[in-house]
């Protein structure tokens, strides 16, 4: 009778605990207009993706190591640096302080100039001399196990070739012209695609408008995906359309800050995506203050702010969930047939 009932307690006890083990967890964390996006795969292996700004007491550093510890985390063991901009670098080195990381990935060395683009790669260079480095370009593959992410920008450079399933033209083309050409950091962001099963994720980090047509026209190699990260904060000179409604988001998560990105037109152009559900904000935007969303769905309303997440956990089967981790307030999304 023991026996019989421990083989059905365990039998019962199987399904769940490979549920909680069978998910993806995406935290898109507050560095105030920056990005600092943790992937915990179900494996339990991490991604970092940029650490948000350095200074202000170590606060984004602060944000992001609380929220690893959250996540159960005893390092990181990828940090992806998208490009070398003060938002997205600068918080580094004061993160590897709080926390190990394993192996640091990036699009090889800065390609501005100045003595300030000088100092953030001394700075970041410095870090990498205690991990292992990894230089992608496109097409390349950060070594995840049980997912796919293959990088899609890099260097100012884009895949080559269609991903499986994609290549259609793209209609959203058509009339949509150039801006002026953009020579810094921004357009030479990595950027990637998150595959687990049939849930799909793009960051593209700050590529802005010229790097987006070239990589999006005349036709999509990128297909759709269910969760896109907005492009550059939500700047106008980002989230061109032909990106936008070429890879039709059903959520798109805005990382911005209260007065930093979220561009009342950009915001529109997202908001206006066929098929989104609906835009998550990590700040209440300022500048877009005509075009945000209902407060549910802002982790921050405030200006000077505690610094909540937005936290995405995402099944094989392409079901999802996105929870604001102020109000608690979640919503799930089913899977497309």
């Amino acid at each position: 009778m023991r026996k019989s009932f421990l083989a059905t307690a365990l039998l019962l006890a199987a399904p769940a605990c490979f549920g909680a083990a069978g998910r993806l967890e995406i935290y898109f964390i507050d560095v105030e207009g920056g990005q600092a996006t943790l992937i915990v795969t179900p494996a339990g292996q991490s991604l970092l993706v940029d650490a948000g700004w350095p200074g202000y007491n170590g606060r984004d550093a602060g944000r992001i190591a609380e929220t690893a510890k959250r996540a159960g985390l005893r390092q990181i063991d990828y940090l992806l640096m998208t490009h070398y901009h003060l938002d997205h670098v600068g918080g580094i080195p004061p993160l590897v302080e709080r926390i190990a990381v394993g192996t640091f990935v990036d699009h090889g060395p800065n390609t501005e100039t100045s003595k300030s683009a000088e100092a953030l790669s001394a700075a970041y260079a410095k870090v990498v001399e205690k991990g292992k480095h990894l230089v992608v370009k496109p097409g390349d593959k950060i070594p995840l196990k049980g997912l796919e992410a293959v990088v899609i920008t890099a260097r100012g450079e884009k895949i080559a070739a269609a991903l499986k399933r994609a290549g259609a033209a793209n209609p959203h083309c058509e009339g949509v012209p150039a801006k002026a050409e953009d020579p810094t950091e921004n357009g030479r962001s990595v950027g990637f695609l998150l595959t687990y099963g049939k849930f799909r994720f793009l960051d593209l980090a700050d590529l802005t408008w010229n790097k987006e047509l070239a990589l999006m026209c005349p036709s999509n190699p990128i297909g759709t995906v269910d969760a896109y990260l907005v492009n550059h904060h939500g700047m106008n000179i980002s989230n061109a359309p032909p990106l936008v409604y070429g890879v039709a988001p059903r959520v798109a998560i805005l990382p911005n800050g209260a007065k930093k990105g979220g561009a009342q037109d950009a915001i529109e152009w997202i908001r206006k995506s066929p098929g989104l559900e609906d835009l998550w904000q990590l700040h209440y935007s300022l500048p877009g203050k005509d075009a945000n969303v209902r407060e549910q769905f802002i982790a921050n309303p405030e200006e000077r702010c505690q610094g909540h997440a937005i936290k995405l956990v995402a099944s094989p089967d392409g079901s999802f969930t996105v929870t604001n981790e102020r109000n608690s307030f979640t919503k799930q999304y089913r899977a497309r047939r």
